[in-house]
């Protein structure tokens, strides 16, 4: 699978851990950053990420931050991304099937890396189930359509 990596500042060793842990597991995962601890905003992060996922760079998008909640906001701007913040087994198994999610968001100050290790894996083998969920993406798409704003 293809993956796409990012963080803030608070994130940088969490996400070093999660992109070894990813390319040993086979997936491709591209690094957008940030590479050092340095104060950066978390939307110059999770935009990118959200439109790699969206334009069908990647199939997936990791995005890791304080609480998952800012780069979570940040990347359901974006046409196409549909975020999750993910923090128990339900959320990341029900994000992917009823929701399809293609980012998750997971903050680094209130979760351990050993759960987001397992989370992510969850989330990454759950397959979305279609069906009547369909519909329901397919209305959540169309209300950040650029014709619905």
């Amino acid at each position: 699978m293809r993956i796409v990596l990012a963080a803030d500042h608070a994130a940088i060793a969490e996400k070093a851990a999660l992109l070894e842990a990813l390319r040993a597991t086979g997936h491709e995962v591209a690094d957008l950053g940030p590479f050092d601890t340095t104060s950066v905003d978390y939307p110059d992060f999770a935009a990118p990420a959200a439109r790699a996922v969206a334009a069908g760079e990647a199939d997936r998008a990791v995005l890791l931050c304080g609480t998952g909640i800012g780069q979570c906001i940040s990347a359901n701007k974006i046409h196409g991304a549909r975020a999750a913040v993910l923090w128990n087994d339900a959320s990341a198994e029900m994000s992917r099937r009823h929701n399809d999610a293609n980012v998750a968001c997971f903050g680094v100050r209130i979760q351990e890396l050993d759960d987001i290790r397992r989370l992510l894996s969850l989330w990454l083998e759950t397959p979305f189930d279609a069906g009547r969920h369909e519909r329901r993406v397919g209305k959540i798409n169309a209300l950040d359509a650029p014709a619905s704003r």
